[in-house]
């Protein structure tokens, strides 16, 4: 039981290109946007969208094949954990971030 806590997998489409970072000891790091979309009709019939924004991270080679073969609008299923931080801004603001931390990438689509 211990390998599904805290798993989360995505399937959908990339909001921009994945930003890449090359850290000081020479790793990389590539951040992307992933939208998923859940349809479902509402109380009069009416078909309704709804679209819910990720925000990932990958490291290493998974960043390495996000910054090659990734680009917005590319269909992709995205398998990692959830990762809560903050940080605090210059002006001395508190800001919380959720993200997927990616273990797994499997390009779909074209």
């Amino acid at each position: 039981m211990n390998a599904l806590r805290n798993r989360v997998q995505l399937i959908g489409n990339l909001g921009q290109d994945p930003e890449v970072t090359i850290l000081d000891g020479g790793g990389k790091m590539a951040r992307f946007s992933l939208a998923t979309n859940e349809v479902y009709k509402n109380a009069e019939g009416e078909k309704v969208t709804d679209t819910q924004w990720h925000q990932v991270v990958a490291w290493g080679k998974i960043a390495d094949i996000a910054e090659s073969y990734l680009n917005k609008g590319k269909e992709v299923a995205v398998e990692g954990k959830l990762i809560h931080r903050h940080y605090d801004t210059d002006e001395g603001q508190r800001k919380y971030v959720t993200e997927v931390r990616c273990s797994e990438l499997l390009l779909l689509g074209k």
